[in-house]
């Protein structure tokens, strides 16, 4: 049997079921996947989680030191952010939510275009305008995330509606939070990207936290991903800290939209285990036992340097090593951009028209 089956499953049995490929103890569930694995794509999906999560760290830390105003990170998350950005192609689109910078830096934005928003000094794309977090990089088709939660996902579904229009055959990703799936945002656009079958792939990244509120006083729905039932898209429900189920999961759903076969919804079932924002401190409103299964055995992370180890395709010492290169390179970064004035005041007016 195939854990590929999962997808032969009925509409509801995929919604509430939940495709797996890597157990949490880093084995493999069906042999015949890790067997098949390209080597130099293992490699590329490890590098992009530990980019993250040295960067994320780092990014905190100046938080801290009070040189930057304000960081949330992905820790913990790191495999529902790169196993999808991996799917992504040139053409396609990015519409992200707050903890999807990752997929920006494994599509090509700079360290240095990332650094540079955080700091709002001169180089920054967004001439200073936008809080921390909110990276944009045209080149790379990633589009500057908005605050207010789940306005970007009538977005996507427009991209993606031009798309359609257009005859691209490409696709549109757009993310959103579980708190997101409760905003009326969400059920517009999954109405229209039902109606029309737009060529969209729509991501919750479920880390079971809307800020403080917890999924059980958020929803009555048994999960996040049947929500997309009722409005005619498919829905898929994958282990978001196994960042191979979470890379063909979420290749599926590509495919499929690339195929002119409409939307799909998944949701990438995580955990948030750091604070929501370098403004929280989440100790006050839940059990942080629970967090610590989730930072220990459950990390992302680790759950593929096991399989890579085993596999002979990661030596000891290495995952240190990359993560110590990785460290030099956003300490580089953060030192030129550091260095960086502020935007000319005369750069107020730019872009805006009449």
């Amino acid at each position: 049997m195939s854990a590929f089956d999962y997808f032969k499953g009925t509409a509801h049995a995929k919604a509430t079921g939940l495709f797996q490929l890597i157990r949490e103890d880093g084995t493999a569930i069906d042999q015949g996947v890790v067997d098949q694995l390209d080597r130099a794509l293992a490699r590329t999906l490890f590098e992009g989680m530990v980019r993250i999560r040295v960067t994320d760290a780092r990014m905190m830390a100046l938080q801290r030191q009070g040189r930057i105003g304000f960081y949330g990170e992905a820790m913990g998350q790191e495999a529902a952010v790169v196993g999808s950005a991996a799917v992504t192609q040139p053409e396609d689109w990015i519409v992200p939510a707050l903890r999807e910078a990752g997929v920006g830096l494994y599509r090509g934005m700079t360290l240095d275009s990332y650094i540079a928003q955080i700091f709002g000094n001169a180089a920054d794309p967004t001439k200073g305008r936008q809080m921390p977090c909110h990276p944009c990089d045209r080149e790379h088709h990633y589009v500057v995330m908005s605050s207010c939660v789940s306005t970007q996902i009538p977005h996507a579904v427009g991209i993606a509606m031009a798309m359609k229009i257009k005859g691209d055959k490409a696709a549109c990703f757009g993310y959103m939070g579980d708190g997101g799936t409760s905003e009326g945002d969400f059920h517009v656009s999954l109405n229209f990207a039902g109606v029309v079958k737009a060529p969209v792939v729509l991501i919750c990244q479920n880390n079971q936290w809307a800020i403080s509120t917890p999924g059980s006083l958020q929803t009555a729905s048994e999960t996040i991903a049947i929500k997309g039932l009722g409005y005619g898209v498919e829905a898929i429900r994958a282990d978001g800290n196994d960042v191979l189920a979470v890379y063909h999961a979420v290749k599926y759903a590509a495919d499929k939209a690339r195929r002119g076969d409409g939307p799909t919804f998944l949701e990438l079932l995580t955990y948030r285990v750091s604070a929501h924002s370098s403004s929280d401190d989440p100790s006050r409103y839940r059990d942080e036992n629970v967090t610590a299964i989730w930072r220990g055995e459950r990390d992302p992370i680790r759950r593929f340097e096991v399989l890579l180890t085993a596999k002979g395709w990661l030596e000891a010492g290495e995952k240190d090593a990359l993560a110590a290169t990785i460290e030099q390179d956003v300490r580089d970064a953060i030192a030129r951009q550091e260095a960086v004035g502020a935007p000319a005041l005369e750069t107020l007016i730019d872009d805006v028209f009449e």
